[in-house]
């Protein structure tokens, strides 16, 4: 199913929201589902990339209306590296047994948005070559 950069970017805004929330406020919560023992530094770890995902959300959401453009491109590249790595990261940590099987519906969710903007930055360029 080939989604548009615009849906994307709005679901991924609204993600990227949503994980900065409970990230910063309930993050003991997510890192049990990954069976990840809380601590302090893991709890100021994980306050530190709730923020990331807030400026993600921001971002995605002020770009969800742009046209093909280089800054899209840009955007969706890096988001699809970023999303694929973190996804091999989290099955090789789950393989090491550093985390759980829980880590497995965010490597799905990783997997899916970088194959998402993948194939909307390939579509996004397909346009630009045809025109």
């Amino acid at each position: 199913m080939q989604l548009s950069f615009r849906t994307l970017s709005t679901f991924t805004a609204a993600l990227c929201v949503l994980l900065a929330l409970i990230w910063g406020l309930l993050p003991d919560r997510l890192l049990a589902i990954w069976s990840i023992e809380y601590s302090s530094a893991a709890g100021f770890v994980a306050r530190r990339c709730a923020v990331l995902f807030a400026a993600l959300g921001v971002m995605f959401y002020l770009v969800r209306n742009e046209a093909p453009s280089v800054s899209r491109h840009a955007l969706s590249t890096g988001f699809t590296v970023g999303c694929w790595g973190l996804a091999t990261l989290g099955f090789v940590e789950w393989l090491n047994g550093h985390a759980g099987p829980g880590i497995m519906l965010a490597v799905g969710v990783e997997l899916a948005l970088g194959l998402g903007f993948f194939q909307t930055r390939r579509v996004s360029v397909e346009l630009e070559t045809a025109g």
